[in-house]
């Protein structure tokens, strides 16, 4: 069977990212160029600012990516593109690049949407096994999805309001940590103790989540203790509010774990990186007898890897787009 070598851009946000994947899951090359340090200042993700400095970045990482596979443009079988949800300035940098290398290339060009590239950044360390539950727990994103297949997504829940990683950066803005927020609380988080009492987000039978009321809930802790003239334990208040938030995603996926038979749960996001929900879900899949992939750290956060894995099965259930393809801010999987 013939090898396909998939060219993929990931731009979604602030990352400049550019990977060679082989068969699905194999990485030749990957890029990843952060702009981390250059947002650090504004204590968050300037769009205009991101996309200026994906236009500087994109060739120089491009010419890296096939440098460092020892590869041609003409090896690659595919040109692949997170094409949404995002920031549109920065997707559409990504965009132009792809669309223009299939057009002077001849290549088929393959939309990927970023919350199937987490997905399916977990085909780097393992095989999926249907029907299998996935977690995305992202800055933007908490969402229960059932696979019964490749490429089929079958969404049971997610967010009404605040996704976990938005929660943990607005915790850690009101505990006056640096950005990005959610390393920090999960670093701090283990120097302290569950000493605060903080309520439980929507714990109910449903599949859904919500974490604006515990961010609520631990704003006015800081500002009722600060107006009594009392110090707050950071530490303590950092591992109260992630045992809160860990339990009842836990609860929640475990329990859908239950109901549709699941033999496999993938973790994907950046929050997968989190070291307490990891833990957690380590200890309740191994109870539960449930195979429990979650990718390596350096796959958690945006990179162009995961975007070729999923952009081979995207085209093998023949998601391949014109030059017509435009960027999308809010996007739905399915």
């Amino acid at each position: 069977m013939k090898e396909t070598y998939i060219l993929a851009i990931e731009s979604s946000c602030d990352e400049t990212s550019m990977s060679i994947i082989k068969d699905g899951h194999i990485e030749i090359s990957t890029v990843v160029l952060s702009q981390m340090d250059i947002h650090k200042k504004y204590g968050g993700v300037v769009p205009e600012i991101a996309s200026r400095n994906h236009v500087q970045n994109i060739t120089m990482v491009l010419e890296e990516c096939l440098e460092q596979a020892k590869m041609k443009i003409e090896d690659i079988d595919a040109i692949a593109v997170t094409y949404g949800p995002g920031l549109v300035g920065s997707l559409l940098v990504g965009i132009q690049c792809a669309k223009t290398l299939a057009f002077l290339y001849n290549k088929p060009l393959i939309p990927v949407h970023h919350i199937a590239g987490h997905i399916y950044a977990n085909r780097l360390v393992g095989d999926f096994k249907f029907p299998l539950l996935a977690l995305v727990v992202s800055g933007g994103h908490t969402d229960l999805i059932i696979m019964e297949k490749d490429y089929s997504f079958k969404y049971i829940g997610g967010t009404l309001d605040d996704a976990i990683g938005e929660a943990y950066d607005k915790v850690a803005r009101v505990l006056d940590l640096p950005y990005p927020g959610g390393p920090r609380i999960d670093k701090l988080s283990k120097e302290g103790n569950h000493t605060y009492t903080l309520p439980t987000p929507k714990d109910d039978n449903t599949y859904d989540f919500s974490f604006s009321g515990i961010k609520s809930a631990v704003i006015n802790l800081v500002h009722n203790e600060k107006q009594r003239g009392k110090k707050i334990n950071k530490a303590d208040l950092a591992c109260s509010f992630q045992d809160t938030v860990v339990n009842i995603i836990c609860k929640k996926t475990m329990k859908a774990i239950d109901k549709y038979q699941i033999k496999q749960l993938i973790v994907a996001g950046g929050v997968a990186a989190n070291s307490g929900l990891r833990i957690s879900l380590e200890k309740l899949c191994s109870k539960a007898k449930v195979e429990l992939l979650i990718p390596p750290i350096k796959y958690c956060t945006d990179n162009a890897a995961m975007i070729g894995c999923a952009a081979y099965y995207a085209m093998q259930n023949g998601k391949i787009s014109n030059l017509e393809l435009n960027a999308k801010a809010v996007e739905k999987l399915n």
